[in-house]
């Protein structure tokens, strides 16, 4: 046995991450020789043409570090965004950039405030570095800002806004925010997670990279997993004045973006034909879910993202285990706290035909 004196007390009470169930897993597991993954909100259309063939060149270069500074990526990148190159960062997936903030920023006993419920691995940062979370309840699936607002203390070291908001795909809109923005302390961080912002349809969705030149304790994280289907490479970045991404860098391992991940990024970025190809997908995805859903009784929250939390009126466990055996792997909500919720990946056509005639046979 370990003695536990040897451990951090910080991380006794951590949850590891539970990811989506892999679909090589499930087939070794079940025999099943199809399966389709509906589970963590991938790109059914898999990455750019432009980036798979900048991939292939790549690989041929493996055997030297990759730019440390990210220099090609960053210039792209920030001319896209119309920013200063200084004002990016780059993470190994979006998840490093939470501990890079933690580790930045928060200290033993400082309060983060974070919705309840919302991405676990803002809970996840904190707790490593031995911080306090404060969980203020959703209001009406979304985050409610007054509330969040009235949880800081002078205790508060930082508030995480998922906005749109997983798993419940609901977004906090321009107003409520600018109204939030206006009233929080100028010594406390506001993280705005966007990591579905490209697919946000309302048009009051906030434009948050205008609040930069406002306010200096913003900070923006996007990833390219999402719409730009580069989740396997892991590649996040972060958005804020050049003082707050300075001190983040101090704290960030060199080489962290590997080579192949910046390449494909770029030509991804290039390549606006293939996101406006994934956003049509999305959207007739979602209203034939969305009529099936109600054909078949099921409640659900209208969304701003790839995926849609839907109530099955039963244990999310059993169903998520009968889908399994018919090769659907969903996201039972359980590790949320959800007990009859789940959350479906919109995929291509035939996907979500399959995935309701299988939910159709496991709820009857």
């Amino acid at each position: 046995m370990v003695d536990k004196r040897v451990v951090r007390e910080e991380i006794m009470d951590i949850k590891p991450y539970i990811p989506g169930k892999p679909i090589d897993e499930v087939k070794r597991e079940l025999g099943l020789k199809e399966v389709i993954k509906l589970a963590s909100n991938e790109n059914p259309l898999g990455p750019s043409p432009m980036a798979i063939d900048k991939m292939k060149e790549a690989v041929a270069k493996v055997n030297i570090y990759p730019d440390g500074n990210v220099h090609n990526l960053r210039q792209k990148l920030s001319k896209s965004l119309g920013i200063e190159a200084n004002q990016l960062i780059f993470g190994n997936g979006s998840d490093e950039l939470l501990v890079l903030l933690a580790q930045s920023f928060i200290k033993v006993d400082d309060e983060v405030v974070i919705a309840d419920i919302t991405f676990s691995e803002y809970e996840f940062a904190t707790k490593i570095m031995g911080g306090k979370v404060v969980e203020v309840p959703l209001k009406d699936n979304t985050h409610d800002l007054e509330a969040m607002l009235a949880a800081i203390t002078a205790k508060t070291k930082m508030v995480f806004i998922c906005n749109p908001n997983n798993p419940t795909g609901t977004i906090v809109e321009r107003r409520e925010v600018e109204e939030f923005l206006a009233k929080v302390p100028e010594d406390v961080i506001v993280v705005f997670d966007e990591a579905y912002y490209e697919y946000v349809d309302n048009s009051d969705y906030p434009q948050t990279i205008n609040y930069l030149n406002e306010y200096d304790n913003v900070i923006i994280l996007r990833t390219f997993s999402k719409i730009y289907a580069l989740g396997g490479l892991r590649l996040g970045y972060g958005i804020s004045n050049s003082e707050l991404i300075g001190y983040i860098d101090r704290v960030r391992q060199p080489f962290n973006i590997n080579s192949i991940a910046q390449v494909a990024a770029e030509a991804s970025l290039d390549d606006q034909d293939h996101v406006l190809k994934s956003l049509e997908y999305n959207r007739q995805g979602k209203q034939y879910l969305y009529q099936e859903f109600e054909r078949l009784g099921l409640d659900y929250i209208p969304t701003e993202t790839n995926f849609i939390l839907i109530d099955l009126g039963r244990s999310n466990q059993e169903v998520f285990q009968q889908m399994l055996k018919k090769g659907i792997i969903i996201r039972s909500l359980a590790s949320y706290g959800y007990e009859t919720e789940a959350r479906v990946t919109i995929g291509l056509p035939e996907e979500n035909k399959k995935m309701i005639k299988a939910l159709e046979e496991v709820l009857s």
